[in-house]
């Protein structure tokens, strides 16, 4: 017969390690919410690893090419920004665009996190890696992958810092059923995204690949 000892023993344990688990979530999130905070230097290469819903792919970036760039999504990844996060725009012939998250509080933080523009010194040809922009100085945490070659991209001040270096099939397949977002398409609207986060996305778009982890690796 187990003791009562034994019992409240195995459950004081449980708890705990309960709690060791919750605490560097909370932590992260915490980081996280202070984008002010969020500004080490990068590495002058570096590779984030992307685990998906379709399969494990590799970033290879050059901080040179694009220095701001590379820090802002250095930051992002090492804090665990993309976790979870859905590849919310996936147009076959064009690009693969994700970088909100599921976190409709966090989206709110990061939305007004803007950095500044770099120099284009790289084109964007198929598996580049750029930040999206609505205009000058107007970059937060959207990213693309071109699947083509979008070197027409680069006269509009989108500057690659990274390259897709492993994994570009499994960038192929990312499902990209629902077409262009909304209002100019049937796929995800990207303020509803900002607002509602992934709650939206499961209810509305349940097909969408997402990150399940990115980490910095060796």
């Amino acid at each position: 017969m187990i003791s009562r000892r034994l019992v409240l023993s195995l459950a004081l344990l449980a708890a705990g390690l309960a709690a060791a688990q919750v605490q560097p979530a909370l932590a992260q999130k915490a980081r996280l919410g202070d984008p002010a905070a969020l500004t080490e230097q990068a590495p002058a290469t570096y590779k984030a690893k992307f685990d998906t819903s379709k399969g494990p792919f590799v970033i290879q970036v050059t901080r040179a090419w694009a220095p701001t760039g590379a820090d802002r999504f250095y930051n992002l990844v090492k804090n665990g920004f993309f976790d979870d996060g859905r590849f919310f725009r996936v147009i076959s012939g064009f690009m693969v665009q994700f970088g909100l998250n599921g976190d409709p509080a966090l989206n709110a933080k990061w939305r007004v996190a803007r950095i500044p523009d770099d120099r284009v010194t790289q084109s964007n040809t198929r598996g580049m890696v750029t930040f999206a922009t609505s205009g000058p100085n107007a970059r937060t945490t959207q990213v693309f992958i071109n699947f083509v070659d979008n070197s027409r991209l680069d006269g509009m001040g989108f500057a690659p810092f990274g390259k897709v270096v492993s994994g570009m099939d499994v960038v192929d397949k990312l499902y990209s059923g629902y077409g262009e977002g909304a209002p100019n398409g049937q796929g995800p609207n990207q303020n509803r995204i900002q607002t509602e986060g992934n709650a939206y996305l499961s209810q509305s778009f349940p097909r969408l690949d997402h990150v399940t982890k990115a980490t910095i690796v060796p």
